[in-house]
């Protein structure tokens, strides 16, 4: 992912179309993720030659640090030191004012802008994210990584339900597999002895023992 002169021709249009509603001529600079320049003008001439340097500077520190240069001036205010050594190391591409941001693309840093010159405090940074603006209408939406849910057909719903299993409670006794062991005489061994409910009369009673007397 990179920055293209397509892109930067439009982030610059942006730039100097805000400018001109302010009535503000500045120079406005474009660096790619390696601090390189790729585009710059200056809305001024033939005056403000130092603002075209100050811009270009300006986009190379938003890019060095990533983050806009007003947040870089306002730590490293703070170090001794700093922004000499930094302008030395750079050679002269540093600088810590407001007016410098990093470029960003679906949260990539793809380039620095520099602006230069406005005519107000607080003007370089406004048109300077008058053309951050058309970054943000060029990121693309992250897409989901959830896949929708596909309704199961009607026969399938039928065929897979007739497929399932019959659930199997707790509180359903177990059924035997094998049926229990039967003697020849179709008793089940260790059932329990069966009173018979036959009632013998008086007669037939007193014939058996005349039976057995003789």
């Amino acid at each position: 992912m990179s920055l293209t002169i397509d892109l930067a021709r439009r982030v610059l249009e942006a730039c100097k179309q805000r400018a001109n509603e302010l009535r503000s001529p500045v120079s406005i600079a474009i660096v790619d993720a390696g601090g390189h320049l790729v585009l710059v003008e200056r809305m001024m001439a033939p005056y403000g030659w130092a603002t075209v340097q100050i811009s270009i500077a300006k986009a190379t520190t938003a890019v060095m640090f990533n983050q806009s240069t007003d947040a870089v001036a306002q730590w490293g205010s703070t170090i001794p030191g700093f922004a000499s050594s930094m302008a030395e190391m750079s050679q002269g591409k540093f600088i810590m004012a407001a007016g410098g941001w990093p470029i960003r693309l679906n949260r990539v840093t793809i380039g620095g802008i520099g602006v230069s010159g406005g005519n107000a405090p607080g003007r370089d940074d406004e048109i300077a994210r008058a053309g951050l603006a058309i970054m943000e209408a060029q990121d693309a939406p992250v897409p989901s990584m959830r896949q929708p849910v596909q309704p199961t057909p009607v026969y399938a719903q039928s065929v897979t339900s007739s497929m399932q299993p019959s659930p199997v409670y707790p509180f359903q006794p177990a059924q035997p597999s094998n049926p229990p062991a039967t003697s020849h005489l179709g008793i089940e061994p260790n059932a329990p002895a069966q009173e018979s409910s036959y009632d013998a009369g008086p007669a037939e009673s007193d014939q058996y023992n005349e039976s057995s007397n003789g």
